[in-house]
């Protein structure tokens, strides 16, 4: 019987590795991932169907994230750097969601009804008549210019609210001992959110078929808009309780250690921050893994959005089908992350387990591919299957991303997290920034570039003509992940066990220093007696 019940306690700790005194912490963390996350599907599937629908293919995307979301993405991570050394971080916080859940409410109530007025489709028609087919993309970022920056912003939230913002934060209050049990925890259950927005989603895109008059996609968005609206504010109001009833409690953490490191803070000039970012190799070898990231689910999802599009051509119809992907991709995730997720980091270790989402891309992104190039030799086959080249070509791309951004919410998200954790505070606050901020958009702008170069190379618009060199570029960029995705196992075990070193010596040296002390008290005691 004690052997039964041992043994039922070794599994409760590896399926839920959480002291119940722990939820206090972890819940409202939980939540706080949540509702960022929800709005980040919900604005993710929002801006995607609204520039590829209104241009009418997937062209727009790469032009959009090079000219649009990095030069913005370079202005927020020189702002938040400089508001971080002037405000403190619980102002910090809000000050830099408040402005987007401002924006998101005044879309969809005054600038998408306006858009026709507001949008200069004389003077694109013109461009359109006078530029090469090449520049088709970037045309269409000027013509729906709101619809652009609508995408700008929604861009700019994944990467400000979920890696800046939350994982800064859960950096900041977490030990590397609760990372371990925790982050894949986060994980898990935040990507509940995926299932309920895509169903949210996909609810609010087929609303149109209770409608007998109007425009059904204002009214989606009204929907939409509303309720990432009302997530941002839970998000402030989450933020808020954990910083006044979980942060002052010390067996979460210790505000007098907090204060003490912020003193010795030193404040960076942005020049010196990307010194830094160059000079180490600990921080450049994780912007590698970001950087590759980027370009490699870039250059995947343009061909598969444009597939996509061509089956779906309207706002609703394609709005939809993103909530459908949404959902399914929540559900395996948490699968994936609940069966898997912390036992293969407590099992494998960092490396092994960081390896895992380069991989799935690689057998997943030639599987697409090959489809893609080869598929008019397959013609009778899939006739033969009452199905079509079209449909067929979008199901194998809904599976390469579902696998994919699975795998990076399971995998590449909770380790690239855990790499930050041995870092000094320096290091984590100015190298955060700009690998999340800059280095992602880098990472998403390389792939957006090199599809540019290549509608520029060969003058057209049609993203299935250039599918062949970039699948030759695919494997190229994670051939390069891998490489950095192994350098960065070795720093990480080596930085890891000399922190762990540092703090052993440091409670060895308290402990001797308390020692003394003892012994003078004693005789003391005792003559007194």
């Amino acid at each position: 019987m004690t052997s039964t019940t041992k043994d039922f306690g070794k599994w409760r700790s590896r399926l839920w590795p959480v002291h119940h005194f722990e939820l206090k912490k972890l819940i409202p963390m939980v939540l706080l991932f949540f509702f960022i996350l929800f709005n980040y599907t919900i604005l993710r599937d929002t801006k995607d169907t609204l520039v590829v629908t209104a241009a009418k293919g997937s062209q727009v995307i790469p032009f959009l994230k090079f000219w649009g979301v990095l030069p913005c993405a370079i202005l927020f991570m020189l702002l938040y750097a400089k508001l971080s050394n002037k405000l403190s971080k619980t102002k910090l916080f809000y000050y830099s969601v408040i402005p987007f859940i401002v924006f998101f409410g005044l879309f969809g109530t005054v600038l998408y009804p306006l858009r026709d007025s507001l949008h200069p489709n004389a003077f694109c028609d013109m461009l359109q008549t006078t530029l090469p087919d090449g520049f088709k993309g970037l045309i269409d970022v000027i013509r729906n210019w709101t619809f652009s920056l609508f995408y700008v912003m929604s861009e700019l939230w994944g990467s400000m609210a979920v890696s800046l913002l939350f994982w800064g934060f859960a950096n900041d209050i977490s030990k590397v001992s609760e990372s371990k049990r925790f982050y894949t925890i986060f994980a898990m259950f935040a990507n509940v959110s995926l299932i309920i927005s895509g169903r949210f989603i996909k609810w609010a895109a087929k609303i149109r078929e209770g409608l007998t008059a109007g425009d059904p996609w204002q009214v989606t968005l009204n929907y939409t808009m509303s309720m990432v609206v009302v997530a941002g504010l839970l998000v402030l109001g989450i933020y808020w309780w954990i910083n006044k009833y979980v942060l002052t409690d010390k067996r979460f953490y210790d505000p007098g250690e907090q204060k003490a490191g912020k003193k010795k803070k030193p404040k960076l000039s942005m020049k010196e921050s990307f010194m830094m970012l160059i000079r180490s190799k600990y921080l450049g070898c994780i912007a590698l893994l970001v950087m590759a990231y980027g370009i490699s689910i870039n250059l995947v999802e343009v061909t598969w959005k444009d597939q996509l599009h061509q089956q779906y051509p309207n706002f609703n119809d394609y709005q939809a089908f993103m909530g459908g992907f949404s959902e399914k991709t929540g559900i395996i995730t948490i699968l994936i992350t609940f069966f898997l997720g912390g036992s293969v980091v407590r099992r494998f270790g960092w490396g092994k387990t960081a390896l895992i989402t380069p991989v799935m891309l690689l057998v997943t992104g030639v599987a697409f591919f090959s489809f893609i190039i080869f598929r008019g030799s397959l013609s009778a086959t899939i006739a033969a299957i009452g199905s079509t080249p079209l449909m067929l070509a979008v199901v194998f791309g809904t599976i390469q991303n579902i696998a994919s951004k699975s795998s990076k919410y399971s995998f590449f998200d909770p380790t690239k997290e855990m790499a930050y954790i041995p870092l000094g505070q320096e290091e984590k606050v100015k190298g955060k920034a700009a690998i999340d901020v800059v280095g992602a958009r880098l990472g998403k702008s390389g792939g957006s570039l090199i599809q540019q170069g290549l509608f520029f190379a060969l003058n057209t618009a049609v993203v299935g003509v250039i599918a062949p060199f970039v699948a030759i570029i695919l494997l190229g960029i994670i051939f390069v992940w891998i490489v950095a995705a192994r350098s960065l196992n070795k720093r990480f075990l080596n930085l890891t066990s000399q922190r762990e070193e540092e703090k052993a010596a440091e409670e060895a040296k308290e402990l001797e220093e308390a020692e003394p002390a003892t012994k003078v008290e004693a005789p003391v005691e005792t003559a007194n007696t």
